[in-house]
């Protein structure tokens, strides 16, 4: 898949071939990698690597530029991504920005 500048990337928990992916607990585990503790004592998840709402189902939030800033992380979730054959689309930000203050985002 080529990577638009601007875009994400959506990861689903369902395979290639329509399975759920199990466990139902691995965005939480890949985006608690890349977050951090605040001065609030919570977890606060990165911008680039999060967990969100696409369609009414819970995927991963990627951004395209995480392949810049941080090579090995990109490296390991699309390792991740085809080791465990997930579907992965791009959304981009006019789709995410007419969604205004809406928590889930359409994926195209």
């Amino acid at each position: 898949m080529e990577l638009i500048t601007g875009c994400k990337l959506v990861i689903r928990s369902v395979t290639e071939d329509g399975r759920k992916f199990r466990p139902s607990d691995w965005i939480e585990r890949i985006s608690t990698t890349m977050a951090t503790f605040g001065k609030d004592n919570r977890l606060h998840y990165s911008n680039d690597v999060r967990p969100s709402i696409v369609d009414g189902e819970k995927c991963l939030l990627v951004e395209n530029s995480v392949k810049e800033t941080n090579p090995s992380a990109f490296e390991y979730i699309m390792a991740f991504v085809n080791a465990n054959r997930l579907q992965m689309s791009q959304v981009c930000e006019t789709k995410i920005s007419e969604l205004g203050n809406n928590k889930e985002t359409k994926a195209s």
